[in-house]
Parts: structure tokens; sequence; C-alpha cells
């Protein structure tokens, strides 16, 4: 991976929306809710004042606007604050 998140930043792969179906009928993307889970691929280590604990391979659950949404080789990505992360999935 070539983003490295600074200070106290993660960067984060949303668990992809469930496709849902309504009598046949397929919801568009757009029309999806947005998941509120997804995986650390990358921390950055901190600040002097607010120590990182976040790592690589944790599955956290984030805030509905939480974090910017980036492109990266195809992907999508949200980068965002330590502080946005609401919890750590065991």
């Amino acid at each position: 991976m070539n983003i490295k998140p600074l200070a106290d930043r993660v960067l984060i792969q949303p668990t992809p929306a469930e496709e849902t179906t309504l009598a046949g009928i397929i919801i568009p993307d757009s029309a999806k809710e947005k998941p509120l889970k997804g995986t650390v691929i990358a921390a950055g280590k901190g600040t002097k004042d607010e120590e990182m604990v976040l790592k690589e391979g944790d599955t956290v659950l984030y805030g509905k606007y939480a974090g910017t949404e980036i492109e990266f080789e195809g992907e999508k990505y949200l980068i965002m604050r330590q502080s946005d992360v609401l919890a750590i999935l065991g």
C-alpha cells in the first residue's frame, strides 16, 4: 500500500454494501445504505497528545458521515481521524 496516513489518521476499506432485492427489484448502488463497518488498512503513528490504538487489520465501526472518500487504484477507501472511529469489533 502506497498510502501512509499521518498523525492520528487511519485508512479504512469499507465493507461492501449488501445486495438487496425487493420482489425482484434490484436496488441501485446510489440507494443502498452506506456500510458503517470496515477494515483498517493503514494507520498513522498518533500524536504526542493521542496514542494510536488502531492497527492494521482491525475491524471498526464508524459514523455515517465520517471521513473523506478517496479512490486509489480502482478501490474505494475512507481516510479519517482515529477519533471518528466509534468502536473496534472483536
